[in-house]
């Protein structure tokens, strides 16, 4: 039986891709592990498109399914301009629950600059609680778009932010009862508050004007997971060095609550940037003026060396993503799944 969360690599390598057999000469990037974005051809420009459901979060479901898709194009480098939501929601809903979702999506929609340019919406007894499928799309300049297989040997690994933001947001969002003498309520208002800043667009767009070797939105996987997949499509190894990876103490109390890694949490949020050399101490000074804070975490090396994090003298292999850490505290049962889910903040 098939584990929840999206299908690990060698799943989506025996079913998904062996599956995919015509090919279009105008698609550039076409679907892969770790890739976050197609793009297409369409003559002096390029059009970047992604798509990602929600279907983990209850209480920003509306605000996060606008961000994560258009995520996805800034890792790309390019900024979004549209986006298309299909919105599927249980029987029972009431018109007061949807409207909260599609203000949350307008609202930060026109933050982001990016118009709803179409979508679905349905009541259906297919679905529990509600379901956001978001497409996103960009346009660039021909060859503006970055691509993680430019990455090699002796290229940097940033992260901006810190690790498990959306995670830890989501979780205090929709388990606060859980986390009563947990966290203080100062805290607590902190983690639900991390869901304001999973924006990577910002971050993204600033990154594809310098060059990078490769971006990816770390999403779920967290950033253990996000380093592999995006040296599974360079064919490269990599070093994490576990010390320097910012996270926030009340994420680290969040997940020893509930037993869970926050290096495999996802990370919606946070932009994981490989740079050159030449170019890495001009990429941290630009994102810091800017306001993004950003951390060097790591090394790029050759494939032989594997994928390892190190914490001291230690160097662990790292694993391919599995479920994401969050589908653990999903799975005890506490989230609310029936009709009269709270959707307010």
């Amino acid at each position: 039986m098939l584990k929840t969360g999206k299908l690990d690599s060698r799943l989506l390598e025996e079913i998904v891709f062996k599956n995919i057999k015509f090919k279009r000469p105008e698609v550039i990037t076409r679907p892969g592990i770790g890739e976050d974005c197609a793009v297409v051809d369409f003559g002096s420009y390029e059009c970047v498109l992604s798509t990602d459901p929600i279907t983990a979060a209850v209480g920003e479901i509306g605000k996060l399914a606008v961000h994560i898709s258009c995520n996805d194009i800034a890792s790309n480098g390019i900024e979004p301009l549209g986006i298309l939501l299909a919105i599927m929601l249980p029987e029972g809903t009431a018109e007061e629950q949807a409207e909260i979702i599609m203000k949350q999506a307008g609202e930060v929609s026109e933050e982001l600059g990016v118009e709803i340019i179409g979508g679905h919406t349905e009541i259906t007894s297919a679905v529990v609680r509600p379901v956001i499928v978001s497409t996103a799309i960009g346009r660039g300049e021909k060859w503006a778009s970055q691509h993680t297989e430019n990455m090699k040997p002796g290229d940097y690994i940033l992260i901006t932010k810190q690790a498990g933001m959306e995670g830890t947001g989501i979780i205090a969002g929709d388990f606060g009862k859980e986390l009563t003498g947990i966290l203080t309520e100062d805290e607590f208002q902190a983690a639900k508050e991390m869901l304001n800043q999973v924006s990577v667009v910002k971050e993204g767009v600033i990154a594809g004007k310098i060059g990078t070797a490769g971006m990816h939105d770390i999403t779920e996987g967290g950033v253990l997971g996000s380093v592999w997949e995006m040296c599974n499509i360079a064919k490269t190894g990599a070093e994490v060095w576990i010390e320097q990876i910012p996270v926030s103490d009340i994420t680290k109390k969040i997940c020893g609550h509930f037993g869970i890694n926050y290096l495999r949490l996802i990370s919606s949020g946070s932009m994981m940037i490989m740079v050159n050399p030449e170019v890495k101490d001009q990429m941290l000074d630009t994102l810091r003026n800017a306001g993004i804070p950003v951390a060097c975490i790591g090394k790029i090396c050759e494939q032989e060396a594997g994928i390892r994090m190190v914490t001291g003298d230690e160097k662990v292999v790292i694993e391919p993503p599995a479920s994401d850490e969050l589908y653990k505290v999903i799975s005890r049962g506490s989230l609310k799944r029936k009709n009269d889910i709270d959707f307010m903040p």
